[in-house]
């Protein structure tokens, strides 16, 4: 079995380096496997079986309607309304504007879902102005790389969308229970920007908002506020299911286009062609991650490390530190969705064994995989702030590596302090 796991490993690194998409590497993956090591299995019948079955849950209709939501909000210019709004009331803080990078990220990812789409859309407007006012250059690339990772994190998420329809878990409750883990993780990132300024003596003279300003930052960010509250309301009283609280936040997104005078059908056309795009590519890798892990139930792949792991009679933590050990590595290789599809059959039936929620582990990996986003050679965070700066990757991910640490450690917090995912969704029981 170690054999064919490792045809396996050599041919998906083969495919990715000869510039085949994630999908489609994926997908031939499975399928020549299958063909050399289970030739009597009707491949036709067998994929054909294997994609209907991977795109039919109807929780995956929301996946598109959150990333065309997105993509609105992104055409309406959200990132300039998020910084003149936060500035005024952040300016003054230990660290100044740099948490401009936090919490204009936490704003949008709460009505976004995409951590790419979040460092984009702040950082386009956060790192010339910090630039401009003299701000640690290094310290603005770094905290919207770790920033940009809390849009996986705070629902709605994407990622969260495709676990819980592969873990059959509700994504309801999921969504619910990254509430506190997504702030909490902000409160850290910025406590570290905070202690940075203030040891390293390094924070421009911060301006003196008049409270005229401030109430201008404040309808600033009132629509997105509004949408916020809304989809969250709707969320935590489950009076919409997950595919209803998508379609009232592409309307909500819509309407604030609309107040903020920024609404064009040119602009429109843009923001559903870059939905339309997202959504196939995810759609590719769903489909190309399910054949592979079919592939892989028909040889026991995931039977034989299971059997492999729980020989080394690992405690319930080491488990968990190993497989973020393992879902680090991954990340430095893969994106995200990738990740979650390829290895959720091998690691679910691991760790409820062990005895964890599947709904906290839900959370744990998200946050495992948010390391992917910044983690060199394939970040795609790192990827999104080098095509706005110009700047080396690995310049950027140096940049980076403090919050890299600080998504390690948030991680094993979450894994000593399991209540933190666990306790709100638990109060809707």
């Amino acid at each position: 079995m170690l054999e064919i796991s490792l045809v396996a490993i050599l041919l998906f690194v083969g495919l990715l380096a000869g510039s085949v998409w994630i999908g489609l590497s994926l997908f031939a993956t499975g399928y020549i496997l299958l063909s050399v090591f289970k030739p009597n299995i009707p491949m036709d019948i067998f994929s054909s079986g294997v994609i209907w079955g991977a795109l039919i849950p109807s929780p995956l209709l929301s996946l598109p309607l959150f990333i065309l939501m997105s993509e609105i909000l992104v055409a309406a210019g959200l990132g300039r309304s998020l910084f003149s709004g936060l500035a005024p009331w952040l300016g003054r803080l230990p660290g100044g504007l740099l948490h401009v990078n936090v919490v204009g990220s936490t704003l949008f990812a709460a009505v976004s879902g995409s951590s790419a789409a979040t460092t984009a859309i702040v950082g386009k407007v956060s790192l010339p102005e910090l630039a401009a006012r003299g701000y640690d250059r290094q310290l603005a690339m770094g905290s919207l790389a770790g920033a940009g990772t809390l849009g996986f994190l705070i629902p709605p998420s994407i990622i969260m969308i495709i676990y819980g329809v592969i873990a059959e878990q509700s994504i309801l409750e999921l969504f619910v229970a990254g509430v506190i883990p997504g702030l909490s993780l902000a409160a850290l990132y910025m406590l570290y920007i905070a202690l940075h300024q203030t040891l390293s003596g390094a924070q421009p003279k911060p301006d003196r908002p008049s409270w005229a300003e401030r109430l201008r930052g404040l309808r600033d960010i009132g629509p997105v506020a509004g949408l916020i509250v809304a989809i969250m309301g709707a969320l935590y009283m489950g009076i919409a299911s997950v595919t209803e609280l998508a379609a009232i936040g592409v309307l909500g997104a819509i309407l604030i286009a609309a107040v903020m005078g920024r609404f064009s059908t040119a602009a429109m056309i843009r923001a559903g062609r870059r939905a339309v795009r997202t959504s196939a590519m995810i759609g590719l890798i769903i489909i190309g991650a399910a054949l592979l892990n079919s592939a892989f139930s028909f040889l026991g792949i995931p039977k034989a490390i299971a059997g492999h792991i729980a020989g080394l009679g690992l405690s319930p933590f080491a488990l968990i530190l190993v497989l973020l050990a393992f879902y680090a590595l991954l990340g430095m290789f893969l994106d995200g969705t990738s990740i979650i599809v390829m290895t959720l059959p091998i690691t679910l039936p691991l760790v409820t064994a062990a005895g964890y929620d599947p709904l906290w582990f839900g959370i744990f990996v998200v946050v495992a995989v948010e390391i992917s986003q910044i983690t060199p050679p394939i970040g795609f965070n790192l990827f999104v702030i080098q095509s706005q700066t110009g700047e080396g990757i690995g310049t950027i991910a140096r940049a980076a590596l403090p919050f890299f640490g600080l998504l390690l450690v948030f991680a094993v917090l979450l894994a000593i302090f399991p209540g933190l995912a666990l306790w709100l969704p638990g109060t809707l029981r």
